[in-house]
């Protein structure tokens, strides 16, 4: 494993392959059984993690960053201009559904087509650098560009409704790459929430252990480091006061150039808004002042407008199915209860035996709470309202003035 000529690439490969394996293992045990992840799966995921500075569970980069790749008819080409990404394909898969393939190749276009912001936010910042007229001229373009191509992102994410199928990915996909904190099922031994313990690891004093209060997630659009890296160029700030944020989070998941591009995206010393209020203020009697204020409010609206449409998503592929598995749930339930009742009574009337204190037996619906989707519905509005709230308005430059 400390073979210098292991390459990044052969690396990322091992992570994928490895936690394919072990979610497959892990989402195959009978729900009354302890998570022991064998010695073949757990102790190379936990040294190729440790060199990846990655988390040992399934990732946005496994499903989709590294999971795909082209079409036997696409041109050979490394150029992401010469690039169809209708000809992009998976190659590791849990079901095999078209399904599933949809939902992967959804994110990686969306992720291959947002290069073109990632280069837009290079050339802004250089022109944020230089600050004369012509630099703000130059960035109004840019600024106007940039909502173009999150409003193609946009358009990306919807189609993904033509070929993934939202009781599919919820019952069939979806399962298979929920992650240790997702699990409902209590352990055995202890009747605690059911930890994954990697078999052999405390035979090895250089992998780092995992820390008793971790959290280890699934893969998630939350670990896309492009719209983490939009917020950040236009100072959408979800940072909480006594706790790390749900988006701060996610970034442990990310690969470790993204979150080192995040924290130097972060960490310039003169931000895009911070320009825009600047140059509006000092050039208020100038059209660019108020030309360059716009762009960046459609910029801000148009990345608002593509979180309207992941609420859509999440709503129809997370939040309906979540809703109908319940109802069914509780119908069963219902029916379930009903049958115990008459059986009940029946061998009451035989055998002269009471039900209980006052004759009741436990509520069949105790412990079904919520829809499963309430978290998320509040979290995306979160996110949506944070981006809003970024929106520069006419009394603000007057403020700064």
């Amino acid at each position: 494993m400390n073979d210098p000529e292991t390459s990044t690439e052969h690396l990322r490969r091992a992570h994928l392959v490895l936690t394919f394996l072990m979610h497959f293992y892990v989402h195959t045990l009978p729900p009354t059984c302890s998570i022991v992840i064998p010695r073949p799966i757990s102790i190379p995921l936990l040294q190729v993690a440790k060199i990846l500075d990655l988390p040992p569970v399934i990732t946005f980069s496994d499903t989709v960053l590294y999971n795909w790749n082209l079409g036997e008819n696409s041109p050979d080409s490394d150029s992401l201009k010469s690039l169809n990404l209708s000809d992009i394909q998976c190659h590791t898969l849990f079901t095999n559904t078209r399904d599933e393939i949809a939902f992967y190749l959804c994110s990686a276009r969306i992720e291959l087509h947002g290069v073109q912001a990632l280069n837009i936010m290079r050339s802004s910042m250089d022109e944020i650098f230089v600050g004369d007229s012509l630099a703000i001229t130059r960035l109004i373009t840019y600024l106007t560009s940039l909502a173009t191509v999150i409003d193609e992102l946009k358009l990306l994410l919807l189609e993904v409704r033509k070929e993934c199928d939202p009781e599919i990915y919820y019952n069939v996909v979806r399962p298979w790459f929920r992650g240790e904190d997702s699990d409902t099922y209590l352990d055995p031994g202890s009747g605690k929430k059911r930890r994954w313990i990697f078999e052999g690891a405390g035979d090895y004093t250089d992998l780092n252990m995992l820390p008793p209060d971790r959290e280890l997630s699934g893969a998630s659009a939350g670990q896309s480091s492009l719209i983490h890296a939009l917020d950040v160029f236009l100072g959408v700030n979800h940072e909480q006061p006594n706790a790390p944020s749900f988006m701060k989070r996610m970034q442990r998941y990310m690969p470790r150039q993204h979150r080192r591009f995040l924290d130097h995206l972060g960490k310039n010393p003169r931000s895009l808004r911070e320009f825009v209020l600047s140059a509006s203020s000092r050039d208020s009697n100038d059209d660019r002042g108020l030309a360059l204020k716009d762009a960046y409010n459609k910029a801000v609206m148009s990345l608002k407008e593509f979180r309207d449409s992941h609420m859509i998503i999440a709503a129809l592929y997370i939040i309906g199915p979540a809703r109908r598995a319940a109802e069914a749930a509780a119908a069963s339930l219902v029916k379930v209860a009903a049958v115990q009742v008459e059986a009940r009574a029946e061998l009451n009337s035989l055998v002269n035996v009471q039900t209980g204190p006052g004759g009741t037996m436990p509520d069949p619906l105790n412990g079904i709470t919520g829809t499963g989707g309430t978290d998320l519905v509040q979290f995306l509005k979160g996110v949506r309202n944070r981006t809003v709230r970024n929106l520069l308005p006419d009394e603000e430059y007057v403020q700064s003035c």
